[in-house]
């Protein structure tokens, strides 16, 4: 029942963020917004009560592939939310939205998974800075695609009402690096805790997970410090940020899928 009302408050939220950019509805654009965002406040308090009800067994953690999803889901319409105190980047806010309504659909489809009990609260926060440097990253490389969409129209010159729902590329861009910073942030520090608390890293079926996590580490430093000291920008600095995701997802969502639904084992 949380699932069904969590996603038609973001599809409302969406709905209306959307509308509040379009010029036919500028007189109600007031009403819009408020209407927005307390759709999206109450999506968000609802989905952040039952993720933690979710992951916070009273016998241990449980990390599902749907409970990474559904994190992934809440983090895009926490940062969609903040995103549309700037009024340009309202048509991305309608877009995370309803994303993020689309990501709460596997948690009713995938049965439970039994929570991993046994864990120091040190591997405990190692896996909760993961999924939530995974969601960041996730959230960045829709806007990463957002920026590519906006700049095909820009060269193709199509001119619409619907232009109003993209900002200016380089407040798209701007969001980009800074999703990217936090993402990079946590997911350095999830690293470091993995080195620091897992025992036998490499004999616990998560040898490929490091690695691929390493390089898309290092492909992230590289976009951030690119971007820093050489002014990146544009489909080079999109296109390294999708590269870096792309080993993020083989290492994150490959590892656990192989595990839950090839091996019937939870990875703690």
């Amino acid at each position: 029942m949380f699932q069904i009302t969590i996603l038609l408050l973001y599809l409302l939220a969406a709905i209306a963020f959307a509308m509040s950019r379009l010029p036919k509805y500028a007189t109600q654009t007031r009403l819009l917004l408020a209407l927005a965002t307390g759709f999206a406040i109450a999506g968000i308090l609802l989905h952040g009560q039952d993720l933690i009800v979710e992951v916070n067994r009273a016998n241990g953690l449980s990390v599902s592939l749907a409970g990474a999803v559904s994190l992934i889901s809440l983090q895009l319409a926490l940062i969609g939310l903040i995103g549309a105190l700037e009024p340009t980047l309202r048509g991305m806010t309608a877009g995370l939205l309803f994303l993020a309504a689309v990501a709460t659909i596997p948690m009713d489809m995938q049965p439970a998974v039994a929570a991993t009990s046994g864990l120091s609260w040190q591997i405990q926060a190692h896996i909760l800075i993961a999924m939530f440097a995974y969601g960041l990253l996730t959230a960045g490389a829709i806007v990463a695609c957002y920026a590519l969409i906006q700049d095909r129209r820009l060269k193709a010159g199509k001119l619409s009402s619907g232009n109003q729902l993209f900002a200016p590329l380089e407040t798209t861009e701007k969001m980009l690096f800074s999703v990217t910073a936090a993402g990079f942030s946590f997911l350095l520090l999830a690293v470091l805790s993995g080195f620091a608390f897992v025992e036998d890293l490499f004999a616990q079926h998560l040898a490929h997970k490091t690695a691929f996590s390493l390089l898309a580490l290092l492909l992230f430093g590289i976009l951030i410090a690119g971007r820093v000291f050489a002014g990146w920008r544009g489909k080079r600095a999109v296109y390294l940020y999708l590269w870096g995701f792309a080993f993020l997802c083989v290492a994150y969502f490959g590892a656990r899928y192989v595990l839950e639904e090839l091996l019937n084992r939870s990875w703690g």
